[in-house]
């Protein structure tokens, strides 16, 4: 069990850098990139590109298979499920809060409504 929490602060260490996640935002939509497609997109030089992936992988977000001279970079989505758990935890918080705000919004709608004088039927022309 030790080992699983640890796994998963790593985890959340490597997605809390922006870049990070630029990286795992750009192999969601696209598998398989070479580093030099990811430099372009993320406009970093490549070692700041290569160290992020460094990181990615050593967590096991990011695989690298070899093709010919090109390392190729691929997500692994199935390394963000602890995050999705955890997360997960906070779906119901989140749905009662909507729900509220979207009461309330409802509830000021009708009172603005009910508040807007009508204009009479008998008036003189």
């Amino acid at each position: 069990m030790a080992a699983t929490a640890l796994t998963t602060a790593e985890i959340f260490r490597a997605i809390a850098e922006p870049r990070r996640r630029e990286i795992i935002d750009i192999l969601v939509e696209q598998n398989d990139l070479p580093v030099g497609d990811l430099v372009q997109r993320l406009r970093l030089p490549q070692p700041a590109v290569s160290k992020h992936l460094s990181v990615l992988r050593k967590v096991g977000l990011v695989v690298v298979t070899k093709q010919g001279q090109q390392r190729l970079y691929r997500l692994n989505p199935q390394q963000l499920k602890p995050v999705h758990d955890w997360i997960k935890t906070f779906e119901q918080y989140w749905t009662r809060s909507l729900e509220r705000i979207k009461l309330r919004a409802e509830r000021a709608a009708l009172e603005r409504k009910n508040a807007t004088p009508k204009p009479s039927r008998n008036q003189s022309s």
